[in-house]
């Protein structure tokens, strides 16, 4: 048995190596591959944290005009408050709005300045309100809408914070969509490439397979060696890739921690390097194995 796999084994790299430049070719449209593939799945991780962290800041800001009695404010909040969708409710006043505002523009003379010649707090009271899930913000806008006081309402932010997560998932979605087409498309043409190394490979060695069919070879010796050129494909693609895509990560790196901090993403390659890997490896043999088993049935008839 292991005899027989040791030369399963040395045949299938003879092969690998004897076939040249079609191996080489194949190994590059599979790299390719590959690296869309893996590219996909950090850039799946990378969205999911995007949204993940834009989720998490927003929120629905109710502003009341400038006449609204502080009773009807508390009012609101406390109504808001025993929502079961609601998660937490921020009042902010007036005069401690404007406090805020100072602390953040406390080192821009022009605006301090602009304050001093006001005659009254240009700012307005405000709540905001947290959802215990992103999901629920239009349960909480709907309530709103319904509420007795809405005419105490300067503005309502909800509307426009929807828009901006409504149009980052339509262009997460299309580019998730168009890496999956693309990835679909370079396997096909892995596909198709290695069915005819794997073909050519059969016609060089057909005098080599008649005699071991002559000689009683099992059907598994035969059929071994082409299928462990498909494996060497995927192991040799998966190996490369993984060689280019982690430098490309650690360049890239810091300027996706400046986009999404939470991210960390050279700490979470690092971290996910053997799984990333083992993905890679999986799809990448599973084309060759693939490959070769169809070349396989079609021309070696055994």
């Amino acid at each position: 048995m292991f005899t027989a796999l040791s030369r399963i084994i040395k045949f299938g790299v003879l092969g690998f190596w004897r076939n040249g430049w079609l191996s080489a070719t194949t190994i590059s449209i599979m790299v390719l591959t590959l690296i869309v593939f893996s590219n996909l799945l950090v850039f799946k991780t990378i969205t999911a944290t995007a949204l993940e962290t834009l989720q998490d800041k927003i929120d629905i800001s109710i502003y009341f005009k400038t006449d609204t009695p502080e009773d009807n404010i508390l009012q609101t909040k406390s109504a808001l408050e025993s929502l079961s969708e609601v998660k937490k409710v921020d009042y902010v006043s007036r005069d401690k709005a404007l406090e805020l505002f100072k602390e953040k523009y406390a080192d821009n003379p022009v605006v301090v300045q602009s304050l001093e010649e006001l005659q009254e707090n240009p700012l307005l009271a405000s709540i905001n309100i947290k959802a215990n899930n992103p999901n629920q913000y239009s349960i909480i806008a709907d309530y709103l809408e319904k509420s007795s006081i809405k005419d105490w309402f300067e503005k309502v932010t909800y509307a426009q914070n929807a828009v901006v997560i409504e149009r980052l998932n339509k262009i997460i979605n299309s580019a998730e969509k168009g890496g999956l087409i693309l990835i679909i498309f370079l396997s096909l043409i892995v596909v198709l490439v290695m069915f005819n190394t794997i073909r050519l490979a059969i016609y060089s060695n057909r005098e080599e397979i008649g005699i071991m069919r002559l000689v009683g070879a099992p059907n598994a010796f035969i059929r071994g060696p082409y299928m462990f050129e498909g494996i060497l494909y995927g192991l040799s693609a998966a190996i490369i890739s993984t060689i280019i895509i982690t430098p490309l990560i650690y360049i890239f790196s810091p300027y996706v921690d400046r986009f999404i901090p939470e991210m960390k993403l050279w700490s979470y390659f690092l971290s996910h390097f053997f799984s990333l890997f083992g993905w890679q490896l999986l799809f990448g043999i599973g084309l060759g194995v693939v490959s070769s088993w169809i070349a396989i049935m079609k021309y070696l008839k055994i």
